[in-house]
């Protein structure tokens, strides 16, 4: 049973590393048709995450997965609860991944502006979801003595969980202007810079607030713990990085924001998985939800073998896509000929090579 510590931290990192990376791109699917004056624009902005977005939301499967795994009884009653809220979560994760993919099978203005509308809800929708959920778990939820869900869908927008998936949202906001900035040239890092200050504030506000409110909810003690008050000093050096224009340092103080706060909930959790607020005698921990000993021992040994292989290989893909991306590239080509006499594909770069790898045409 030494394990099951090890699995509580191995799906807090999962759960980290899925808001880290899938943060940036939540923004950048919120923020497209604002950083995006026309359709070049947009296809500029959609295609810095065309060769990520469907390896980040990996993250999120395995953490589910894990959850299953390791933790049955967590798994069980957690699904149970958030049945219609998860169904809402696949709707605008499906409709978000079909519209990268969709948006560009056809040139009318009206095919591609609803599903850079559909791209645009699916983005704000899943971070705000999955943050209510989150919430919810620390702050309680009636579950019964038999770690059966009690409560209604509408026993989920609690204040404190609402809170939880707004300052989400606001950190993906941010992050997914950081990106943007370091990943886009000329006006759209312009305006991306511009949207990043505008949101920096709002955003600040709501992160200091939300650790507040979770310290309030998950300690006895006065003082902020080391992870609360990395996360109140990473916002704040954010929010200056940004003024400062400093992209690449802005960056990594919302990325350090985003892991601080989804670490937070699990360390005000820990050693509950789900708190009962029927009564504290019915919270679901780690001890009596966990799997048995030797599926534990057999997880441990995959994760140990394969996890660094699968760091290395995102490190690699992230290492390949890290160049700018321009509205140039997607600019539309004058009618001319090749040396055969026909013409060039719409699609081309002015160079004659393919448009940059990724989804999102």
């Amino acid at each position: 049973m030494k394990l099951v510590p090890f699995w509580f931290i191995v799906i807090t990192v999962l759960w980290t590393g899925f808001f880290v990376l899938e943060g940036f791109d939540f923004g950048v699917g919120m923020l497209h048709g604002v950083v995006g004056k026309d359709e070049a624009g947009r296809r500029a902005a959609i295609n810095t995450i065309g060769p990520l977005w469907d390896g980040n939301e990996v993250w999120l499967i395995v953490a589910g997965a894990a959850m299953f795994a390791a933790f049955p009884g967590w798994y069980a009653t957690m699904f149970s609860a958030f049945y219609l809220a998860l169904v809402l979560l696949l709707v605008a994760l499906i409709v978000r991944g079909v519209s990268f993919e969709y948006r560009g099978k056809r040139a009318a203005v009206r095919w591609r502006r609803t599903w850079d509308g559909l791209m645009t809800a699916g983005s704000l929708l899943a971070p705000l979801l999955i943050g209510v959920a989150l919430g919810d778990l620390l702050h309680g939820l009636p579950i019964n003595s038999s770690q059966e869900y009690t409560g209604s869908f509408w026993t989920l927008l609690q204040p404190y969980a609402l809170l939880t998936g707004v300052t989400l949202v606001l950190i993906c906001l941010l992050h997914g202007a950081t990106f943007l900035g370091l990943k886009t040239t000329g006006d759209m890092r312009e305006r991306a810079g511009r949207l990043a200050r505008r949101v920096a504030p709002v955003t600040g506000a709501a992160v200091i607030a939300f650790v507040i409110w979770t310290h309030v909810t998950a300690r006895d003690t006065f003082f902020v713990n080391p992870v609360e008050l990395l996360a109140m000093l990473a916002v704040i050096a954010a929010v200056w990085l940004v003024y400062s224009r400093s992209d690449g340092f802005a960056f990594a103080a919302t990325t350090v924001t985003m892991a601080a706060c989804i670490v937070s909930i699990f360390t005000g959790l820990y050693p509950n998985v789900m708190v009962s607020s029927t009564n504290a005698a019915y919270n679901l921990t780690v001890h009596n939800t966990a799997s048995g000993a030797y599926s534990l021992k057999v997880m441990t040994v995959v994760v140990v073998i394969f996890l660094p292989f699968v760091l290395a290989y995102q490190t690699w893909t992230y290492y390949v896509f890290r160049r700018r991306v321009s509205t140039q590239e997607f600019q539309p080509l004058p009618q001319r000929s090749t040396r055969l006499g026909a013409p060039l594909p719409p699609t081309a770069t002015p160079d004659g090579g393919a448009p940059p790898a990724g989804h999102g045409n």
